[in-house]
């Protein structure tokens, strides 16, 4: 009689494993729930109009905020992409705009044009490379140049570690972890 109800328990938790594991693998869509696009709209938009690729933009904002619009660094990055105000000045300033304050930084359509922009020209400065882009991203471009001028980093996915700052290290794991997932899900 016991040996039956232990039968009866394995049973039910293998047939549980096997409707997980079938779920999973015939529906893998769940796991965009943990991936979302925010401002989706805004986001395909404006990541077209400046050529850069869009899921690299959710990731960034994913990485920096968690989708938050209020978001705040202690360091002073705002919004959803997490943008300095002294780069968001020099943004608007390139995109001849003359009424910037910092606190537009909070307004998703504001941050999100700025930091597609931003990636942009890095994109252009970096060839292409989303590694170093990223990288840029967060250290700045004057220190990552510098980086590959002086041979500390080459510049790829493979060498990361080779990145001399364990924050901006950490920083493009995570953002390129977080692309590679938004890619596989909805590409």
């Amino acid at each position: 009689m016991r040996i039956k109800a232990k039968s009866r328990v394995s049973l039910i938790i293998w047939i549980i494993i096997l409707l997980f594991l079938a779920f999973v693998f015939i529906f893998p869509r769940w796991i965009s729930f943990f991936y979302p696009l925010p401002h989706q709209e805004l986001v395909f938009t404006t990541a077209s109009e400046e050529d850069v690729d869009p899921y690299l933009v959710f990731a960034i904002i994913r990485v920096e905020s968690k989708y938050q619009t209020g978001a705040e660094s202690p360091k002073g990055a705002k919004g959803l992409m997490q943008i300095m105000p002294e780069t968001a000045e020099w943004i608007a300033e390139q995109k001849g705009i003359d009424d910037f304050q910092a606190q537009n930084l909070h307004d998703p359509e504001v941050n999100i044009q700025f930091g597609c922009w931003y990636l942009r020209s890095l994109q252009e400065e970096f060839g292409g490379n989303e590694t170093t882009m990223i990288a840029a991203y967060n250290a700045g471009r004057g220190r990552v140049k510098e980086w590959i001028r002086s041979g500390l980093w080459d510049g790829r996915e493979e060498t990361i570690e080779n990145i001399p700052y364990n924050e901006t290290e950490e920083y493009v794991r995570n953002v390129l972890k977080t692309y590679h997932a938004y890619r596989a899900i909805y590409d």
